[in-house]
């Protein structure tokens, strides 16, 4: 089975699939040294990591293990953020949920409304019965956006990621099919 990538829209987001003309938008998102802070991978130095991370997007889609989305706010067109399904497993009906978005878009409830998109394509549309995301344990935001999803933390990974030069913990959470809460 091969994976689509959609284009899904929300009442103030549209996900869709990255084209080119994102480079400039997502050097800025993934040069920030705050909005990394809790990121497994130091911050962008050079605009050609935005080019090779679009390319790892179409390799993703081509190889059928996952969709990567970027992520317009519908009133202004504005870039924000994207959202991943990785790790997809046909087989086990699995995959894991990853997003990042711009430090103007939090506590707006853009990453809640996002993840919720991804879920309710990843359930109904490609018949998933498990999601799981990982957290760095300091990142509480995240945390509590996996929660109000309806993720359930399920263990910690001890000293799993080196984020900043410093050795740091990560929550697991999974969401199981019959826990599932789409939207009314």
């Amino acid at each position: 089975m091969s994976l689509p990538t959609p284009t899904l829209h929300t009442a103030r987001l549209r996900l869709r699939p990255f084209h080119d003309g994102d480079a400039d938008a997502l050097f800025a998102l993934h040069s920030s040294a705050y909005v990394l802070r809790y990121w497994d991978a130091p911050p962008w130095t050079e605009r050609a990591r935005a080019q090779r991370f679009i390319a790892a997007c179409r390799r993703m889609t081509d190889e059928s293990t996952g969709v990567r989305l970027a992520v317009d706010r519908v009133s202004d067109g504005a870039f924000i953020g994207w959202c991943s399904l990785s790790r997809w497993n046909p087989d086990y009906r699995s995959a894991a949920l990853g997003y990042c978005f711009d430090d103007s878009a939090w506590g707006q409830g853009y990453a809640t409304e996002t993840a919720r998109a991804v879920l309710e394509w990843a359930f109904d549309t490609l018949n998933l019965n498990r999601v799981q995301a990982e957290t760095d344990t300091r990142n509480v935001a995240s945390a509590r956006v996996l929660e109000k999803l309806g993720f359930v933390r399920e263990g910690t990974l001890r000293e799993d990621c080196v984020v900043n030069g410093e050795v740091s913990d990560s929550w697991v959470f999974g969401l199981i099919r019959r826990e599932w809460r789409p939207s009314r």
